[in-house]
């Protein structure tokens, strides 16, 4: 185990806070039982979500230890996480560290003294689960047959649309492209300059619901392509065409989208430059 040597425990909680710069994190390092811990030398700890309440969790993570546990089972997550350098913790530690790095924008080094651990091993974990997940779960963003997107479960996200007053009948979700801006390259820039934005980056197709999930993921593109570009290659319209049940008025189920997108029975948009 590795100690950070400290002459009393004032010192030892003046090192601690040094590595934390956010007072919530102290309450929550508090919270853990190590901001005050009276041995003579600081031990490097090991995150135990046992430790915390529904409270610290929710403000940490945005879930409680339970629905963490969840999660965990859900994702598949392994017992076990191990890095390519040899970086291990356990599948929860894991899980936590992504979270709270998901949480809201933060830098590694804000979040090393949550868990006890190096940025540098923070990164590896969060990578190694982030790249674990992508594998196991990335075909559910590239299709449209799943068990919450069937006939019975379309009919209520078109009431829900139909109930913020859209004069539409069929409209189960919405559709656009996101450009996600990133520093001017040195090389190959005319790829992802967007003139439309004025921006460097790479765009993504989604599709939202009513109930906040993304249905569809497509990408990532060079900055330049037009949404509709991204339709076309998506091949969108083929998975719509088979999607089960009909509409109250007896059309098909279908998308809105904004003016960029061509108008077609499972894709609606307003005209262009109407008032």
């Amino acid at each position: 185990m590795h100690y950070l040597h400290a002459a009393d425990e004032g010192t030892a909680c003046l090192l601690l806070a040094a590595a934390v710069d956010d007072d919530d994190e102290l309450v929550f390092l508090a919270a853990l039982g190590l901001a005050s811990r009276p041995a003579r030398y600081l031990p490097r700890f090991r995150f135990n979500i046992k430790n915390l309440d529904n409270d610290d969790c929710m403000h940490m993570f945005r879930f409680t230890p339970f629905d963490i546990v969840r999660l965990q089972a859900a994702l598949k997550v392994p017992d076990e996480v191990k890095g390519s350098n040899g970086t291990v913790a356990s599948g929860t530690e894991a899980l936590c560290i992504l979270l709270r790095r998901f949480a809201y924008p933060n830098r590694l080094k804000d979040i090393s003294g949550i868990f006890g651990r190096s940025p540098e091993e923070l990164s590896i974990l969060v990578n190694t689960l982030l790249d674990y997940i992508y594998d196991e779960f990335r075909h559910l963003l590239s299709t449209l047959d799943q068990k919450w997107l069937d006939g019975e479960h379309l009919q209520e996200y078109a009431a829900a649309v139909r109930r913020r007053g859209v004069p539409l009948q069929n409209v189960f979700g919405f559709i656009d492209g996101t450009l996600r801006a990133m520093c001017r390259p040195s090389t190959n820039q005319r790829h992802v300059f967007n003139g439309h934005k004025r921006e460097h980056g790479i765009k993504f197709q989604s599709v939202v619901v009513p109930n906040g999930l993304v249905a569809n993921m497509f990408g990532p593109f060079e900055g330049w392509r037009h949404d509709a570009a991204l339709l076309a290659d998506s091949g969108l319209l083929t998975k719509l065409d088979a999607l089960p049940g009909r509409a109250p008025d007896g059309n098909a189920f279908a998308l809105y989208g904004d003016p960029a997108y061509p108008l077609r029975p499972q894709l609606l948009c307003p005209f262009r430059g109407a008032a």
